[in-house]
């Protein structure tokens, strides 16, 4: 990632009219915000659709940017709002996964090494599965921390809440991974 000074810099030159600066961030945060949006929708259609839009608002936002603060906290904020707007909708209430679809776990022939395969991929959709009924707010701060790496400054920030709400939100998701994750193994 650029440091946050060059996130700044290129937005500030988007702003003054450098389309390349826009190429730039496009090519640098579309991948993470992609990865984030994956986890939070488990739907990778509507992520990259997402992602799209995220980028058309920072687009069309750019006459408007101050840098009060970092790129990539304003970035995540515009892509948890079209996030929680998209899961609101009705066809997300219940989410129909097909068997050939990829991240479903097959029935796998018994023999050597398969059933260590087969366990992890029980064990994967069951960690998803998980993930996915998590309330909204609590799956955005965990994958924001956790897995994209942003401090709890920048989550909260991110998701408009306080930094105590935050690292509530984020162990509150913890246990109840941990609770519904030991209820599949036993």
């Amino acid at each position: 990632m650029l440091a946050p000074e060059e996130n700044v810099q290129l937005m500030l030159a988007l702003r003054a009219g450098d389309a390349a600066a826009f190429d730039v961030l496009f090519r640098r945060w579309s991948g993470p915000l992609l990865r984030y949006l994956e986890r939070m929708l488990r739907d990778r259609a509507v992520a990259e659709e997402l992602v799209q839009e995220a980028f058309i608002r920072v687009h069309e936002a750019r006459e408007r940017y101050r840098p009060d603060a970092r790129f990539s906290t304003w970035l995540y904020r515009i892509a948890t709002n079209l996030a929680l707007n998209e899961l609101r909708r009705p066809r997300h209430r219940a989410v129909h996964r097909s068997a050939d679809e990829e991240g479903v776990p097959l029935l796998a022939d018994a023999g050597p090494g398969t059933e260590a395969v087969v366990d992890a991929r029980r064990r994967g959709a069951a960690a998803a599965r998980a993930l996915g009924e998590l309330p909204e707010k609590q799956r955005a701060a965990l994958c924001l921390a956790a897995v994209e790496g942003l401090s709890y400054a920048e989550v909260a920030e991110a998701l408009d809440v306080t930094e105590k709400a935050v690292k509530s939100l984020v162990h509150r998701a913890r246990s109840s991974l941990a609770r519904r994750l030991a209820g599949e193994e036993g």
